[in-house]
Parts: structure tokens; sequence; C-alpha cells
């Protein structure tokens, strides 16, 4: 699990893998009894980011996450540029 989850350290059974609103995330039966979901890049389910690989767990982000960001940075200044 991601380092701020509370799962994380722990090892689950996965119950199943879904696409829901554009992300893939991982269900499993949480210590309640009910299905819980996280995203599947929260985990060690799928390989790892190579940015994180290579900044060997120096780099709080992966390289999609930090590509995104510089998107919504551009679409703001946009926005704030034309007085929106």
């Amino acid at each position: 699990m991601h380092p701020f989850h509370p799962g994380c350290g722990r090892q689950f059974e996965v119950v199943t893998i879904r696409q829901n609103w554009g992300e893939d995330l991982l269900f499993y039966t949480g210590p309640t009894g009910r299905l819980v979901s996280v995203p599947v890049g929260w985990t060690d389910w799928i390989e790892p980011d190579p940015v994180v690989v290579i900044s060997a767990g120096r780099s709080a982000f992966r390289l999609n996450d930090l590509l995104e960001l510089t998107r919504l940075v551009a679409t703001l200044e946009e926005e704030a540029t034309h007085g929106r």
C-alpha cells in the first residue's frame, strides 16, 4: 500500500480489479469484512513507475502525476491570464 495508507505494510487477498471513473481500482476485503478499494498504483500489484525505481524511493511522485500537475498548472495560468 501507499506509505500514507493505513493498510501500508499489510498483505491482503485481492478480490478483483476494476476500472472506475477512469482509474484502475483494486478491491479487497477490509478488516471489518467490507469490500475496500484503493488505486492499483498505491499497491505493488503492478510494476512500479520507472521514476520511482530510478529515484530509489527519493521521489514521492510518479511521472504521470507530475505531467498531469504541469497540465493543470498551465490551464490555471491560462485561465488567470484571460481573467476567467
